[in-house]
């Protein structure tokens, strides 16, 4: 039947908002939907961090087998 949701609430600035839904109705999403996407692969990379300082050490960029093409 489904997985149940349940809601929680953040408190984010207008501007990150507004660029947000942007972005979710350019991806063919509801912001809830990408929220919870977003949500959900932020978390596993944090377990895998062990904790925010470490996560936030890291920096998004290509992998290195990427890199070689």
């Amino acid at each position: 039947m489904g997985e149940w949701k349940t809601q929680i609430s953040l408190r984010v600035p207008q501007d990150f908002r507004r660029e947000f839904e942007a972005f979710a109705e350019k991806d063919r999403r509801k912001p809830s939907t990408l929220g919870c996407i977003l949500m959900e692969w932020a978390f596993a990379q944090l377990k895998i961090a062990g904790s925010t300082e470490r996560l936030l050490k890291y920096q998004l960029g290509k992998r290195k087998e990427n890199q070689q093409q």
